[in-house]
C-alpha cells in the first residue's frame, strides 16, 4: 500500500520479539508463539483486515480481524486476533490517524480462536468497550468469560435489538444462535452501511487460487504440502507455492478429502477423528498423506471460480440442526444492500451480492436452486459424513433437521 506523510505504514516488521505472541498454550496452533500481522487497507481510510496465520500440521490458514473507522470517530475492531507488539504497533498507528479503538466485538460464543484474544487485546485499549454474542460456553469447562481475561466492568452483552447498540447509526447486525446442547453455535454478522461490507466469522468462506500475503511470509507450510513424498527436494518458486496452498485447502475445507491418501500415522489420525474411542496405533511417519494424482481437480471443484460456500463441517454437523432459523438468518442478512463479505478466514474481500449470500445456504432447503453454485462434491464430503455418522452411533451428535 503507498503511504502518505502522517498515514500509518501498515508494514509488517521483520524483528522476531515483534511476532511474540505469549499465551499460545491456551489453543496451541501453528505457528504457536510466533505470530506475524500483515494488514490492508480494504475500504480507503475506512477499513483495514489484519491477516495472521494458525493450523495444525502446516495446514495453514489465514484468521483474521477488521477494522472500520466510524463516522464519529475512532475504530470498531471484529474479532480480534493475538495482540503481539507488531499487531498492536499497527492498531495504534491507525488509532492516532483516525482516533481511539471505541468498540471489541467478539462475533462468536464456541471459537475459542477467536475468544482467546479478545481479553489480552482489549488490555491495550483501556477505553474500548467489548460487546460478546450470546450463549458464551467454553470447553473442556465451562469458565466466566472475566477467568478469561475480559475486561469485567467494559464487557457486555451485545442487544439482541441491533438498533439498541451504541453503534447502530453505522452498523446493522444479526445474530444466528443454534443450540447444540452442549453449548451454541453463534454467528454475528455485521453490515456496514457507508461501505456497504459485510462481517462475518465462520458462516461462508471463499478459497484463492493463489496463496494469501500472510502464508507467504514463511513459506515452508506451503512448500512442505507441495512435496510428494518426504525425500522430494522442492524448489522455492510461485509454481509450488501455489501447489501447496491449493492442497492445503483441501486439506482445511474437507479434513480428508477424497484425492488424499492417509498412511501410517496420518491414517490412525483419520481412524481417530471418525471413531474417537478408538485407540491409535500407528507409526510416526515422516509423510504421513500422499495426494492423488487428481487432486487438482478436486481443488477447481472446491473453488468454483471463487465462489461464496458454507464449509463442509458446518453443512453437515451444525447449520441441519436448526435449518428454519438459519434461512431467515441468511435471509435477514441478505436484505442488506453490501457488495462485498470480508469473514475470518480464507479469502477476503470477497465480491458477493446479498443473492449469492443466501444461496450458499440453500443446501438447507428442500427445493435447492442453486444451478449457478452447485454443491460440493460428495465424494470429497465423505469423511465428514462419516465423522457425523460416528458421532451420532455415539450419542454426541443428534440427527439434523428436516429441510425446510
Amino acid at each position: 500500500m503507498d503511504t502518505q506523510q502522517n498515514q500509518p505504514s501498515l508494514q509488517p516488521q521483520n524483528h522476531p520479539k515483534d511476532w511474540s505472541w505469549r499465551f499460545w498454550p491456551l489453543v496451541p496452533l501453528y505457528p504457536y508463539g510466533k505470530r506475524r500481522t500483515i494488514c490492508r487497507e480494504v475500504v480507503k481510510n475506512t477499513i483495514w483486515t489484519f491477516d495472521q496465520i494458525q493450523g495444525i500440521l502446516y495446514t495453514i490458514v489465514p484468521i483474521r480481524m477488521t477494522v472500520v473507522k466510524l463516522f464519529s470517530g475512532g475504530l470498531l475492531v471484529y474479532a480480534p486476533v493475538a495482540p503481539t507488539p507488531e499487531c498492536i504497533r499497527l492498531v495504534k498507528e491507525l488509532a492516532a490517524v483516525h482516533g481511539d479503538v471505541k468498540y471489541i466485538i467478539l462475533p462468536t460464543s464456541s471459537g475459542l480462536e477467536h475468544k482467546v484474544f479478545v481479553g489480552p487485546f482489549a488490555r491495550y485499549f483501556t477505553q474500548a468497550q467489548v460487546y460478546v454474542a450470546p450463549s458464551q460456553w467454553s470447553f473442556p469447562f465451562n469458565l466466566p468469560l472475566t477467568w478469561l481475561g475480559f475486561p469485567k466492568n467494559r464487557t457486555h452483552l451485545l442487544p439482541v435489538d441491533s438498533n439498541q447498540a451504541p453503534f447502530a447509526s453505522e452498523f446493522d447486525y444479526a445474530v444466528l444462535d443454534i443450540n447444540l446442547g452442549r453449548g451454541s453455535f453463534v454467528e454475528v454478522a455485521m453490515f456496514h452501511k457507508n461501505s456497504h461490507t459485510l462481517l462475518v466469522t465462520d458462516s461462508v468462506i471463499s478459497v484463492s487460487e493463489d496463496p494469501p500475503a500472510i502464508t507467504q511470509l514463511d513459506p515452508y507450510p506451503l512448500l512442505f504440502h507441495a512435496r510428494d513424498n518426504a525425500s522430494e527436494e522442492i524448489e522455492d518458486n510461485a509454481t509450488n507455492r501455489r501447489k501447496g496452498w491449493q492442497r492445503i485447502s483441501l486439506f482445511a475445507v474437507y479434513f480428508s478429502p477424497s484425492a488424499l491418501e492417509m498412511t501410517g500415522f496420518g491414517q490412525a489420525l483419520r481412524d481417530a477423528f471418525k471413531a474417537p474411542n478408538r485407540s491409535i496405533k500407528a507409526y510416526f511417519g515422516w509423510f504421513p498423506f500422499r495426494w492423488k494424482e487428481n487432486w487438482k481437480q478436486s481443488f477447481d471443484a472446491l473453488r468454483g471460480g471463487g465462489r461464496l460456500f458454507v464449509a463442509p463441517i458446518l453443512q453437515t454437523l451444525i447449520l441441519p440442526q436448526a435449518p428454519m432459523q438459519v434461512i431467515n438468518w441468511a435471509s435477514q442478512v441478505a436484505s442488506w444492500d453490501f457488495n462485498q463479505i470480508i469473514p475470518c478466514h480464507f479469502d477476503a474481500p470477497i465480491a458477493a451480492t446479498p443473492r449469492e449470500f443466501r444461496q450458499a445456504f440453500a443446501f438447507l432447503e428442500k427445493k435447492n436452486e442453486r444451478s449457478e453454485n452447485p454443491p460440493l462434491p460428495e465424494v470429497d464430503c465423505k469423511f465428514i459424513q462419516e465423522l457425523e455418522a460416528n458421532l451420532l452411533k455415539m450419542g454426541i451428535a443428534t440427527p439434523p433437521k428436516e429441510k425446510v
